[in-house]
């Protein structure tokens, strides 16, 4: 008995080895994830039963109850009965399959166990489609674990070799001479099957293991990548867009050399190849084209399909990666390996995602340049906008100035069009220099003062150095027309609005304060934040002037609105600048 589990234990070590290479092929997938079908259901039950014959083939002849010592079990004679591990592999295709793989692995192996014949063939014949069939019906009560844990595999394991010890003692005609092979073999058979299905379990778990860590980590990876190709993503010139992703690319996955196309040029290349694979080269690879046809990746595993006229390249395979924006192929991607074997299940699900994540990226930055451009143009245009009543009271000013002050005519009339000019030239520029927007406000301040002298004063006082400093258009401007439309509404006389720009070290700050009644407090704190219903407040004024400040120069330059501790308002905001 301890020579015949010695050596039952070292057959099924090699078979045990066979299991772990066939863990490795990539139709044992579908069975880890339960993935049936009539045709993979046939495949796996005739693998399993093939499995199960070379259980048996590599098995031990038993002759008046001492082994006889043999390579592999070709035949069996009538004295002779045959001890294997066949049920091994019919309980893990049940296990893995179900009742159907389980039955027809059982009925391959089997079969093949009766063509055999010698004694008990006929026990060993019908044990193993029932093996199959009860493994199978056990699975589906433990159907909600990925894999059976190897205890409760071990435990399961029992109870087949009892089977089989049952069926011999029923169907064996001699009494003493069955009882006496149930004696030998019956312990050897039950520890040495039911050790090697926990065993077998544990290596399916380790496989689904490595499977899913191997998604994982490939999945953090392409979301790092994608996240670290953001910057060149956003960049204007396809050019720089292409080198930046090609060098990312390469430098952070395994392969031999990656190449970036916009369908019909070559942008980028890196790695092996490139004294060949050159930027500006035509993209003439059939597949390459198909790929930006179909929006489908392909893989190459061939080298004719890439298509390279350099006869001694060293790229021998590759992935195909179509970029889509707005539901159009606009480029190319290609992971290229020095050969097909290289190209793993990881990698083609690596690609397919980072293609994904870059698509989605290039759609949504699309759609935010689309979103700040209409919000920018909604703005600049709402901006440029010269309000009728200002040109008409400022042009009946000139036209009664002309009578008594020819000269301050001339002059209005001369501020007037500066103004009118920039209004204009709003819709073409996002920032302008400083020193244009303070022309601007100053030639505002001066129809203003012509037509109110009586009522206010307004002082402007402007730092040096800060003409070149980029602002965005019209933005003072509109501050000083609140004061005056709104906070001094109803003041008389003695009015002020004081206009303070002020450089500080890395920023320029703009200052508009008024000595007039002050905002509401229900107004104060929604005042730039949202455009405001009533027309007695400006805030739709305040509230373009602050989104223009944050979508060009961001949060830093949001407006600061507060009410003077004496009387009146004032209104700040901060422009970047260099030391």
């Amino acid at each position: 008995m301890k020579d015949l589990t010695v050596i039952l234990f070292e057959r099924l070590g090699l078979l045990l080895v066979l299991a772990f290479v066939l863990t490795r092929t990539p139709g044992f997938r579908s069975l880890l994830y339960r993935e049936f079908n009539v045709k993979m259901s046939l495949v796996h039950a005739c693998m399993f039963g093939l499995f199960g014959i070379a259980s048996t083939l590599t098995g031990v002849v038993i002759e008046d109850g001492t082994v006889v010592y043999n390579n592999l079990v070709w035949s069996v004679n009538d004295d002779q009965m045959v001890v294997s591990s066949s049920l091994v592999a019919i309980v893990i295709a049940g296990l893995l399959g179900g009742p159907v793989v389980g039955l027809g692995a059982g009925l391959v192996a089997g079969g093949h166990l009766v063509l055999l014949g010698g004694i008990g063939w006929l026990a060993n014949g019908l044990v193993n489609p029932l093996t199959g069939l009860l493994a199978g019906l056990t699975a589906r009560f433990f159907s909600k674990e990925r894999v059976i844990s190897p205890m409760k595999a071990l435990f399961i394991g029992v109870f087949p070799p009892v089977l089989q010890m049952q069926l011999l003692l029923i169907f064996h005609p001699e009494a003493n001479e069955t009882i006496n092979i149930v004696n030998t073999i019956g312990l050897p058979l039950v520890l040495s099957n039911s050790i090697a299905i926990a065993i077998f379990t544990a290596m399916i778990g380790i496989v689904l293991r490595e499977q899913e860590n191997e998604a994982a980590l490939a999945t953090k990876q392409a979301l790092s990548i994608a996240e670290d190709a953001l910057p060149f993503l956003k960049k204007d010139y396809a050019g720089e867009t292409a080198e930046g992703i090609a060098n990312l690319l390469y430098d952070r996955l395994k392969i031999a050399a990656v190449s970036v196309t916009n369908g019909e040029d070559v942008l980028a290349h890196k790695g092996l190849g490139d004294d060949h694979h050159q930027k500006g080269d035509k993209e003439t690879a059939s597949l390459a084209l198909e790929a930006m046809h179909s929006k489908k990746m392909k893989v190459a595993y061939l080298q004719s399909e890439i298509q390279c006229a350099q006869e001694d390249c060293p790229l021998e395979a590759a992935i195909i990666i179509p970029i889509m924006e707005e539901q159009e192929t606009t480029g190319l991607i290609t992971f290229y390996f020095r050969k097909a074997q290289h190209i793993r299940p990881v990698e083609i699900g690596l690609a397919q995602g980072l293609g994904e994540l870059i698509s989605n990226q290039l759609n949504i930055i699309a759609a935010e340049k689309l979103k700040e451009h209409i919000r920018d143009a909604e703005l600049r245009n709402l901006q440029a906008q010269i309000n009728p009543h200002f040109l008409f009271n400022t042009l009946q000013m000139i036209a009664t100035l002309f009578r008594v002050n020819p000269e301050k005519a001339r002059h209005i009339t001369v501020q007037l069009a500066h103004y009118m000019r920039f209004n204009l030239g709003l819709v073409s520029n996002s920032l302008v220099h400083f020193e244009k927007e303070c022309e601007h406000v100053q030639a505002y301040i001066a129809i203003i003062q012509a037509r109110f002298a009586s009522r206010l004063k307004i002082y402007f006082s402007q730092a040096e150095g800060i003409s070149q400093v980029y602002i965005p258009p019209s933005t003072i401007q509109p501050l000083v027309e609140n004061c005056i439309q709104h906070g001094l509404q109803n003041v008389v006389n003695g009015g002020k609005v004081e206009v303070l720009i002020q450089r500080e070290q890395g920023k320029v700050q703009i200052t508009v304060r008024d000595n007039g009644t002050g905002f509401p407090e229900d107004v104060l704190v929604r005042a730039g934040h949202s455009p405001l219903a009533d027309k007695q407040n400006g805030g739709t004024g305040l509230y373009n002037v602050n989104q223009r400040l944050i979508s060009l120069l961001g949060e830093q330059a949001r407006l600061s609105i507060k009410n003077l501790p004496s009387k009146g308002s004032e209104v700040s905001f901060i422009i970047p600048c260099d030391k």
